[in-house]
């Protein structure tokens, strides 16, 4: 099982626009408990993309957890649920959640997965 340092999942998000106001200094003041029972950690939080190739519109915000069940029970657990309308009605935002990577994954892998 990956630790903490090594991420087994991730919720991304992408924030393309926000109405700060009370309702965002509230949620950003309370995820932070929501996390904490279930291993996640912020592992970029806000960044402004350095755009190579392609568009990009906003922030990106990524929480690693342990794994995939972790990432899933925090997205459904009832102190995020309480919280997550603070957010998503005063944003225009995406979330995922996807697996890391293990040790020694190949580019090539992904091959094998079609």
């Amino acid at each position: 099982m990956p630790s903490t340092a090594d991420p087994g999942a991730f919720a991304v998000g992408q924030i393309r626009s926000v109405e700060v106001g009370p309702e965002i200094v509230e949620y950003l003041e309370r995820i932070d408990a929501t996390l904490e029972p279930f291993g996640g950690r912020y592992v970029v939080h806000g960044s402004r993309a350095d755009v190579r190739e392609g568009s990009w519109d906003g922030d990106l915000v990524v929480i690693g957890f342990p794994d995939r069940d972790h990432a899933e029970r925090w997205y459904a657990s009832d102190a995020y649920r309480a919280i997550r309308p603070l957010r998503s009605e005063h944003s225009d935002s995406t979330v995922l959640i996807v697996d890391a990577v293990g040790p020694g994954h190949r580019a090539t892998d992904v091959l094998a997965a079609r």
